[in-house]
């Protein structure tokens, strides 16, 4: 057994990091198990230099600066952090929950809250870019200097095309963002927001070709019209969207939905002592932001106290007052 702890937190992200946050308030032992290497789940993995606008408090946060608050703001407890391993197994041995991991190890705990996000994810790859993966292709910018006076081809029609294209207008030496449909699945005011700074915006096209020697130097589109065109380009940021799975946590008798873990009131799952929050969590009225994570995060954690020692009150009170 690696670790026994009063909570185990399945995933790292925001809601898992404020979770660990709010369990040590409530004097609970904790731990987080993720299988990326990293804290901060999809942030520290996919636009770790973004802004996210709909967190309260702040008008505008960058997604790394987010994410090393939480860590901070967790830290205070001293939680344990098993990063780089993923959660396989669920069972129930002596009236605990035994969490077994890939590598062999194994987490003891009172209860298990699963903040998981969307899973595991794949980016979906740019067919035409076969091959170019990490020599000019790419699906994220973990940084944003390392463009600095390129040109950069961004292809795709949703959020994540048009913020980077926001991101990286200011230091790139071109964006043009290529979409394959004249319609756009991205926020309007993202959109209006990219057309307004003069970046080209060529829809109804394709990429049909990369091309450069050992790196990407150009790519080649297909217009709907039949014409070709030829963009310069020494990165192609592929924003095609992703799939995902819950992969092992799908065999732990939970309730799922559509991917999705379904919840009651109080974030607990169709399993005793399992309690799920964040973007992973299901229920009727369910609105997916960062923001309602961290809620559903601390009325979880408050329903765990109850649920491992009954004499404990659900409101503990406001940390102002501790």
């Amino acid at each position: 057994m690696d670790l026994e702890v009063d909570l185990l937190v399945v995933g790292a992200g925001p809601t898992g990091l404020f979770a660990a946050y709010y369990a040590g308030f409530r004097d609970l032992s904790v731990a987080l198990v993720d299988s990326l290497p990293e804290a901060g789940g999809q942030i520290t993995a996919m636009y770790p230099e973004k802004m996210i606008f709909d967190v309260a408090g702040f008008p505008a946060v960058r997604g790394r600066e987010l994410v090393t608050a939480l860590v901070e703001q967790a830290g205070q407890w001293n939680p344990a952090y098993l990063l780089g391993r993923q959660a396989r197994t669920l069972s129930t041995v002596d009236d605990k929950l035994v969490v077994g991991l890939a590598d062999g190890g194994a987490v003891r705990a009172g209860a298990v809250l699963v903040t998981a996000g969307i899973g595991e994810f794949k980016p979906r790859p740019l067919p035409a870019g076969a091959g170019w993966l990490d020599r000019g292709v790419v699906h994220f910018v973990p940084a944003l200097d390392v463009h600095t006076g390129q040109d950069v081809v961004v292809v795709g029609g949703g959020d994540s095309a048009f913020d980077w294209a926001l991101a990286l207008h200011p230091i790139a030496a071109s964006v043009t963002v290529v979409h394959r449909r004249a319609t756009f699945r991205a926020h309007p005011p993202t959109v209006r927001q990219v057309r307004d700074l003069g970046v080209p915006v060529i829809t109804d096209a394709e990429v049909l070709a990369v091309r450069g020697d050992g790196h990407v130097a150009e790519v080649e589109l297909g217009l709907k019209s039949g014409d070709r065109r030829v963009l310069p380009a020494q990165t192609v940021v592929a924003a095609l969207g992703f799939t995902a799975d819950l992969g092992p946590i799908e065999s732990w008798g939970l309730e799922l939905d559509h991917r999705a873990i379904v919840v009651d009131s109080t974030m607990r799952t169709a399993r005793e002592r399992v309690y799920a929050a964040g973007d992973v969590a299901q229920y009727p009225g369910k609105v997916k932001l960062i923001a309602t994570g961290f809620g559903e995060a601390a009325t979880a954690v408050n329903n765990i106290a109850v649920a491992l020692n009954p004499e404990a009150h659900l409101f503990p009170g406001h940390s102002s007052n501790a």
